[in-house]
């Protein structure tokens, strides 16, 4: 089979390329960056921007199925740039796999799109968008979803969305090595009271899920036009899990605290700032989403995705902190 991955050198796309390499696919990747590691272990590797529509449709030429990873994270931007590569980048995505002849777009999505400012326990896929998004990246992503399962069993395609929830693991070098560096120079609060439960989702189980799903990913089969959760089954204390980083990094824990309304009204100070300013780089040190996110409990239920395509997460919590806690003296190296 011939598969493209756009954003396939990234965290989580060079899993998923390496996943499916093991298996024995023809794999394609379409990614800003040049990445020979890729080239030697066989990939045809494409070097574009999802923004350029050409080369997408160049990208999608005699492939059976897309994995779209790409995306620009970040709580911080003008709106110009996530969407331009987010929702336009996927709709570029989703017309270059209508007119090659794809069968089937498997998108990489996030549970933020359905974040509406309230805790989630074990929330399901019966929630709706909110009217409002508190910053870009969540409303960018959440008009490509919507597009992306709208597009299913048109001309051919088939397609489903994941929403892979806090991405974490070795070779991670953004969420973990940034909570290495902030805890190392004192500048972690723990926000609110400390008892907020989350889902987290370890990077190989993440990509696993994107094949699982696509080998169900048939037609007239319930996957088409879904979107799922995915994580790990147990959700975690997070800042009890923060905290079990920086002991095995050898950091102190994080003992200093700010209430989540105050860390709230901060964020929207240091918005209002920053909107003032003009400031679009660097990220401000706190927002609303980041307030919210830090403070309440986020859980997800994944009995739709194990009914529907049997998702089997392949590695547990104890063997992936081993692996991680591997890679930490890479993540605090200057």
């Amino acid at each position: 089979m011939n598969i493209l991955v756009t954003g396939g050198g990234g965290f989580l796309g060079k899993y998923l390329v390496e996943q499916l390499l093991e298996q024995g696919e023809n794999v394609r990747v379409l990614s800003r960056g040049n990445y020979p590691e890729l080239t030697k272990c066989g990939v045809d590797l494409v070097q574009g921007d999802v923004r350029d529509a050409s080369i997408v449709r160049s990208a999608c030429e005699q492939i059976d199925t897309v994995y779209h990873v790409a995306a620009i994270p970040g709580i911080w931007g003008p709106w110009k740039r996530y969407y331009e590569i987010n929702t336009l980048g996927t709709l570029n995505i989703i017309a270059a796999c209508k007119k090659q002849g794809v069968n089937k777009l498997i998108y990489t999505s996030s549970p933020s799109v359905v974040f509406d400012g309230k805790p989630h326990l074990e929330a399901d896929e019966s929630l709706p968008y909110p009217k409002k998004y508190l910053c870009h990246y969540p409303h960018s992503k959440a008009i490509a979803e919507q597009a992306v399962l709208a597009a299913n069993n048109t001309d051919g395609l088939l397609t489903c969305a994941l929403r892979p929830h806090l991405i974490w693991g070795p070779r991670d070098n953004h969420l973990v090595p940034r909570l290495l560096q902030k805890a190392s120079a004192g500048k972690i609060r723990q926000v609110g009271d400390g008892r907020n439960l989350v889902s987290m989702c370890y990077v190989e189980n993440a990509a696993a899920a994107h094949w699982q799903a696509a080998e169900k990913l048939m037609p007239e089969s319930e996957t088409g036009g879904q979107a799922y959760f995915i994580n790990d089954p147990v959700p975690v204390n997070l800042w009890s899990w923060i905290n079990e980083i920086l002991n095995k990094a050898g950091i102190e824990p994080i003992r200093k605290k700010i209430s989540a309304r105050s860390a709230y009204h901060l964020g929207h100070a240091v918005e209002t700032i920053y909107k003032l300013l003009g400031k679009t780089t660097p990220e401000p040190p706190m927002t609303r989403f980041v307030a919210m996110q830090l403070s309440q409990s986020h859980t997800y239920s994944i009995e739709k995705a194990k009914h529907d395509f049997q998702y089997q997460p392949m590695v547990n919590y104890e063997t992936a902190m081993k692996k991680l806690e591997a890679d930490l003296p890479r993540m605090i190296q200057p």
